[in-house]
C-alpha cells in the first residue's frame, strides 16, 4: 500500500484555521486558547480526522465513476 503524504497547509491558511479554532473556543466554550493550543488541535485534526474525510471522498468518487461507466456501456449500439 502506498504511503500518503501528510496534508499540508500554506502558512496563511494555517493562520486562518488557527484563528477559526481560537474563535470557536471563545464563542462556543467561552475559553481563550492560544496559538499553540489551536495549532496542536489543528495538527490532531489533520493527522487523525482529515484522512477519514479524504478516504470518504475517494470512495464517493469511485462510486460516482462506477455509475458513469455503467451509463457509458448503455450507449453501445
Amino acid at each position: 500500500m502506498k504511503r500518503r503524504e501528510k496534508l499540508t497547509l500554506s502558512k496563511e491558511r494555517k493562520e486562518q484555521v488557527v484563528s477559526t479554532i481560537k474563535n470557536y473556543y471563545l464563542k462556543e466554550r467561552d475559553e481563550e486558547i492560544g496559538d499553540l493550543a489551536a495549532g496542536l488541535m489543528l495538527d490532531l485534526i489533520i493527522d487523525e480526522i482529515a484522512p477519514e474525510f479524504y478516504n470518504q471522498g475517494v470512495y464517493d468518487s469511485y462510486a460516482f465513476m462506477g455509475e458513469r461507466v455503467e451509463e457509458l456501456l448503455e450507449i453501445r449500439k
